[in-house]
């Protein structure tokens, strides 16, 4: 058997705690779930859940965020601007 090397993951607290309670039920650890999910890439050449094109809306969000980080600017001039058209969008 190849030696193992240690893969650190970054999820958030809820996420993990979840993912771990679930996967317990199944018998599985965190680390069983990462096991499988890289083995089968490997002998699939496929990740292994299907994944989705984005619509119309998710797309325009996401070149716009990728512009954003290339020009290194921001869509609002303050965090409360941000909040104060979130809350806006909310109303609607």
């Amino acid at each position: 058997m190849a030696q193992s090397k240690m893969l650190h993951v970054r999820v958030d607290e809820e996420t993990k705690t979840q993912a771990s309670e679930a996967l317990a039920a199944m018998g599985l650890s965190v680390s069983d779930a990462v096991r499988i999910l890289l083995k089968r890439v490997v002998s699939d050449q496929a990740f292994p859940l299907e994944l989705k094109v984005p619509n119309a809306e998710t797309r325009k969000a996401m070149e716009e965020a990728r512009a954003m980080m290339q020009a290194r600017a921001a869509r609002f001039d303050s965090a409360q601007a941000l909040i104060d058209d979130l809350e806006e969008a909310g109303r609607q």
